[in-house]
């Protein structure tokens, strides 16, 4: 019988390998529980003459390998979540025939084994480089199948590594997450035979870098130097250098600089630069003037660029002391600042309340010919704004806009707020219409100084003649109202205003459910709590103004503090039914409330529940796990060990810290350890004498309550609940 042609029996050997696809019977089924959907599939019809899969292992040849089909054996054993993408097959495409396939055959079996040695050794002999070009693909092969490949091939007869192997290792090691694994092949390079020199240092450096593991290159750094005697080369200590000072490590930064003069590795102006802008950044003047000395006296004569470097680093940590002694002493090297320069400064020292110093400085900027941007004007204006002088931000302005510079929308806001702050607002109003003429588009920091001046004053023509001006521009009039309320309510003697800036607002309806919102909170801090009920009402029978996740969460320590519990947990039902998260401070009213009422076990679930939602939730709800914990271990001492941390640590000892003691050891022990800790505290006066009688009394009362429980638990086991009832009506 004739031999089938080649493109047949390409295509047979494509059904084996598509039949050896089936399901494993290795593989676990999940059966139940939460994945209750998942079943191992089917296994696939095989056809009639196809072999079994433990002929298909072992019906691979060599000879019958093509590494440039579509279906090789790789990508038809290798199940389809582990298939490459197309750039991957793309870069598999780059590779050598041979390298192809040892990369198959590493892919194929996962683990590494006697069936990957075998299909690696029908290849007569791997060279070095055939190793290199493997362990650099992409994707590379996984390190517990490219380290044990790599020793593998060191084993055959008279085989040496080359240097690529060695450093495509360690890169790989290193993008596995597998740092410490890296910087061992320093030392497998050794038992191989093969020298260490500074190549290996900087690709160890640049990894590390790279990776953001600056102690790690110092410490690689520092072994190739003691361990292997290799000198670094200031380029690398330059890049570890750099690493250090980013990651904030200036004491480690500082200590290497130290360590190159012992190496005699002469700086850089580059290394120079580097630790300037370390210490510039941790405020260091006093050390930075020396570090800038040094570098005068050893390379060269710091350049504008960077004294400007410095300055802007000082001033945007704010240490404007150390900031002006380096401006200083770049007047002493005789260095011209720049343009860049200048505008650095005269921003920090307007930020920091120095409005004359920078005044000078820009009239030194101007002297000297140097152009004086819009960004400049503007951080002086709001620099005088600052310092109440809103007449000199004026005039700057008018200069401004002689010197041929058009002002934005936030120099108007700087001097509209300014103007309103010292009662001008009919300039004011007049700059607002400068900037209606500009074509300017007004936010809500435009009007809402405005707005407050006119409610401050009740010129309530005004205030609703602005708001008709807004309506007519077609801009969202609620949203700038709400931030209006934000900023009038937020200043403190302003309740009463507020509150008729509001009935004005609802009676020409301009409302919403945040201007509610603030109005609420507003009257809460005045422990107005009847009018807030009255607005809260309002809103839950209004269609168009319903209460809010923020509504519910101001509401909540009100009915805690008027006493009805049973209403703010009402309103806190009724944002889990919205799926809304209620604010720190409703959690710890209703858990207070709650233990108040003693319902203790419902509080511990609401604290459970708030640290389960809440990302960083209240410190005695946190100390409150850790009591039951210590609950858990039925020792009083404990508990006691806990309370006086709390207590160290300046945490309030909350109502809910105390039912946390009563919950945890009536579940995990018994009221005789409770008792034992509440008398502990009286006796050392952490407790009052008032309040262990009230909690001793709680504990009675919870102990009643779990033990009641555990009766109609029982009486619902063996169903006895109904002749337990009869038997009451009869008595």
């Amino acid at each position: 019988m004739a031999s089938p042609s080649p493109p047949a029996a390409r295509r047979r050997k494509q059904t084996i390998y598509h039949g050896h696809r089936r399901a494993s019977p290795h593989r676990p089924t999940v059966r139940g529980g939460l994945f209750t959907n998942l079943r191992s599939p089917p296994p696939r019809p095989r056809a009639p003459d196809s072999p079994s899969p433990s002929t298909t292992n072992t019906s691979f040849r060599l000879a019958d390998w093509d590494p440039h089909s579509p279906s090789s054996s790789s990508s038809s054993s290798v199940p389809s979540q582990q298939s490459p993408s197309a750039s991957a097959s793309a870069a598999a495409r780059r590779l050598s025939p041979l390298a192809r396939f040892l990369l198959d055959a590493l892919r194929r079996h996962q683990r590494w084994g006697p069936p990957v040695v075998a299909d690696l050794t029908k290849l007569r002999r791997v060279p070095p480089s055939l190793v290199a070009e493997v362990l650099t693909a992409r994707p590379p092969p996984p390190p517990p199948l490219a380290l044990p490949f790599f020793l593998w091939a060191g084993r055959q007869k008279g085989f040496r590594h080359c240097f690529p192997a060695f450093h495509a290792l360690a890169s790989l090691l290193s993008a596995a997450g597998l740092p410490a694994a890296a910087d061992q092949i320093p030392d497998l390079m050794r038992a191989h035979g093969k020298p260490v020199s500074h190549p290996q240092l900087t690709l160890l450096v640049r990894l590390h870098t790279a990776a953001r593991r600056p102690l790690r290159a110092l410490h690689a750094l520092r072994r190739f130097r003691h361990e292997f005697d290799v000198k670094p080369e200031v380029h690398a200590c330059n890049r570890v250098l750099g690493a250090l000072a980013a990651a904030g490590h200036v004491e480690d930064a500082f200590q290497l600089f130290d360590e190159m003069s012992e190496t005699e590795t002469r700086p850089m102006p580059v290394t120079f630069a580097i630790m300037v802008r370390a210490l510039a950044r941790a405020g260091m003047a006093e050390t930075l003037l020396e570090m800038i000395g040094r570098m005068r006296n050893e390379v060269c004569r710091p350049d504008v660029f960077v004294y400007t470097a410095l300055v802007k680093t000082m001033v945007r940590r704010g240490y404007m002391d150390g900031c002006i002694r380096v401006w200083k002493e770049m007047e002493k090297d005789g260095v011209e600042p720049d343009a860049m320069a200048y505008a650095t400064m005269v921003g920090g020292l307007c930020k920091a309340g120095m409005v004359e110093e920078a005044v000078q400085l820009f009239k030194e900027m101007r002297s000297k010919g140097l152009l004086v941007d819009r960004m400049v004007y503007a951080l002086l204006i709001d620099g005088y704004v600052s310092a109440g002088r809103v007449g000199d931000g004026c005039r700057l302005l008018k200069e401004m806009v002689d010197a041929g510079y058009r002002a934005d929308l936030d120099i108007y806001n700087t001097l509209i707020s300014g103007l309103c702050g010292i009662d001008r607002e009919d300039k004011a109003h007049k700059m607002f219409q400068i900037v209606l003429r500009e074509e300017l588009m007004p936010s809500s920091d435009t009007v809402s100084p405005l707005l407050a001046c006119y409610a401050e004053k009740g010129e309530l023509v005004m205030f609703f003649g602005l708001v008709d001006k807004l309506a007519e521009l077609d801009l969202p009039v609620v949203e700038f109202l709400v931030d209006f309320m934000k900023l009038f309510a937020g200043k403190d003697g302003r309740e009463v205003k507020a509150m008729e800036v509001f009935d004005a607002l609802r009676r020409k309806q301009y409302c919403s459910v945040g201007i509610y919102n603030i109005v609420i909170e507003n009257l809460l801090k005045i422990q107005d709590r009847k009018k807030a009920l009255l607005l809260f009402e309002e809103m839950r029978s209004s269609a168009q103004f319903k209460p809010d996740s923020c509504t519910y969460s101001h509401m909540i320590p009100c009915f805690v503090d008027e006493g009805n519990v049973e209403e703010a947990c009402s309103c806190y039902n009724s944002m889990m039914k919205e799926n809304w998260i209620p604010s720190i401070p409703a959690y710890c009213a209703l858990a207070k409330g709650l233990c108040k009422i003693g319902e203790i076990s419902t509080a511990i679930s609401l604290v459970k529940d708030c640290l389960g939602t809440v990302e960083n939730g209240p410190t005695e709800f946190k100390y409150t796990l850790t009591i039951l914990e210590a609950c858990r271990s039925k020792s009083p001492e404990k508990v006691i060990n806990v309370v006086e941390e709390i207590i160290e640590v300046c945490c309030s000892m909350e109502e809910i810290i105390y039912s946390a003691i009563i919950y945890g050891f009536c579940k995990y022990a018994s009221s005789t350890e409770a008792r034992q800790v509440f008398t502990i505290m009286r006796d050392r006066d952490i407790m009052s004498e008032a309040n262990f009688i009230v909690y001793e009394d709680m504990l009675n009362e919870h102990l009643k309550k779990v033990t009641a429980d555990l009766v109609v638990s029982g009486l619902k086991l063996f169903d006895l609940e109904s002749k337990l009832k009869w038997t009451s009506i009869i008595d």
